[in-house]
């Protein structure tokens, strides 16, 4: 069963009011609708307890395998929750939402806003961040980059370096990348 995120989490994402910490924060960024309970709690490295957590407090929503529609959980523990379902957030929901436009006062960026670009500087952060002590999540980085073929992917791919960047460097550096970001990346349409 996939986990996806609920409106619920999408607007924790967005708000710089954060409720859930960090761990749990990582959790919805990884809630793509595509991995699995296990996959995610191999990724996170957690028993389980975040994951339920976020379930039960209606930030993740649990689906079949074959994406129909609710289907009753497994875990006796999870399913009252599985048949809650909050509206799917809509394919034309503006990702500018998820990493907040840039501040005034930052740099003035000149160059050309393209996927390329963003995408380079992504490759960036993850060598300068994480290859000498992570190099499998930058390893992981590195292979969900080439593969990104468009803004959304990209900006996923995004959120969760941005997640990671605040737990090894702090929300200082987190905030200034994800305004970076939001300078590289193209207008949508």
């Amino acid at each position: 069963m996939q986990l996806h995120k609920s409106e619920k989490a999408k607007l924790e994402l967005a708000s710089r009011a954060r409720v859930l910490n960090v761990r749990e924060r990582g959790a919805l960024f990884l809630a793509d609708g595509l991995k699995t309970r296990d996959e995610m709690q191999g990724l996170l490295q957690d028993d389980g307890r975040i994951l339920q957590k976020l379930i039960a407090d209606g930030y993740l929503i649990v689906l079949g395998a074959e994406g129909a529609g609710m289907t009753p959980a497994k875990d006796p523990a999870l399913a009252p929750q599985a048949f809650y379902a909050p509206p799917l957030p809509s394919p034309s929901l503006p990702v500018a939402t998820a990493i907040p436009a840039p501040a005034p006062q930052g740099d003035n960026f000149e160059g050309k806003r393209s996927l390329a670009t963003t995408r380079m500087f992504l490759f960036d952060i993850c060598e300068r961040m994480f290859v000498r002590k992570m190099p499998e999540l930058a390893r992981h980085y590195r292979d969900q980059l080439r593969e990104a073929r468009d803004r959304e992917s990209m900006m996923a791919i995004a959120r969760d370096i941005i997640l990671n960047v605040q737990e090894v460097a702090g929300a200082e550096r987190a905030d200034g990348l994800s305004e970076r970001i939001a300078m590289l990346l193209p207008p949508e349409g």
